[in-house]
Parts: C-alpha cells; structure tokens; sequence
C-alpha cells in the first residue's frame, strides 16, 4: 500500500508574474484556461470549479500574491497549489496537485483507483498548463 506521489509540474510562461497571477487567481482567470469556477482570492473562501463529474468544491486555503494559491478540490482531499516566481520578465509557473490517497483506493465519482485518476490528470494538467501559458502571451 502506497500513497500516490504528488503531481508537479513547472514551466516557464513568456509573460510577467503579475498576468500570470491574475489568470491564475481570479475566477474569471482560471476560467479562461481550466473550468468554470467562481473563485475569489480570499482565504477561506469556498467556491466552485465545474468539472465534467459535476461541480465540485473547493476552499482557498492560502493566497500570497503574486506568488501562491492554495486550495482544496472535492471531497477526496485534494490540494492543489499554484506557485509563481518571476524570473528575468517572464513567470515559471508551478502547479502541486497533492492530497492523493492510497494508490488502490477507489476515487467515488470517477470509479477507478487514485493511481489511474493520478495518471489521467497528470496528462491533463500538461495540456492545460500549455493553455495557460498561451492564454498568458497572447
């Protein structure tokens, strides 16, 4: 029995930290490159991301502009974290998604096993972070 490893991924975004920021802070932001959502930046803030399960919710866990989000997804305790560091005029971008459970552990709405859902987002987060940071240049 293993808990599965945390999702990180890092890329380095053409754009500076503070329109990063904004689209990865704000509703309307993430909105534009991840799901539906009504996300205010505010610490202990709950809200909604409207996934293809149903919407699921969430709950701001920490905010440090322009260079942290924190927040819980769904029932299954999840985190995820969004890390920004300015690097010469352009944003690396960190995504942590955590809070994975037992690797054999069945995920409720999807029905499958938390190392399945793991691989299946960690593909997803890879093109939707690209779509972030074409979001963010243009």
């Amino acid at each position: 029995m293993a808990n599965v490893p945390d999702i990180k991924q890092t890329i380095l975004i053409e754009a500076p930290i503070q329109k990063v920021w904004d689209l990865v802070s704000t509703g309307e932001g993430i909105g534009s490159w991840f799901m539906p959502n009504n996300l205010v930046p505010s610490e202990g803030h709950e809200f909604h991301i409207q996934s293809p399960f149903g919407p699921s919710p969430c709950r701001v866990l920490e905010v440090d502009p322009p260079h942290r989000l924190t927040f819980s997804w769904d029932t299954d305790g999840w985190i995820v974290e969004f890390l920004l560091k300015e690097i010469d005029g352009k944003t690396e971008f960190t995504l942590i998604h955590g809070g994975w459970k037992d690797s054999e552990e069945i995920i409720g709405k999807a029905n499958r096993t938390a190392a399945e859902i793991r691989e299946t987002m960690n593909n997803g987060w890879t093109s939707i972070i690209e779509k972030l940071s074409q979001v963010a240049v243009s």
